[in-house]
């Protein structure tokens, strides 16, 4: 799974916030941070659900849709 800016600046604010506590404004940036984490991951984890399906019903085209969104998302 790749790096992204997000994840980044997660673990930037980790390492700050493990020698001094936060601003106001790098707390807003942490919440804002973890709520696109949560979405990529739940948007992920959707893709994988409906790849299942597709296999499940044996609908090679529309798992190899899902397939190529997953990648999109994990380059």
């Amino acid at each position: 799974m790749p790096i992204l800016p997000v994840h980044e600046r997660l673990a930037e604010l980790w390492v700050i916030r493990s020698r001094r506590p936060l601003t106001e404004a790098e707390e807003k940036d942490l919440e804002h941070c973890l709520a696109l984490n949560a979405s990529y991951c739940r948007q992920l984890a959707h893709l994988k659900n409906l790849s299942l399906l597709a296999a499940m019903t044996n609908d090679t085209e529309w798992q190899h849709e899902i397939c190529r969104q997953i990648e999109k998302m994990t380059r």
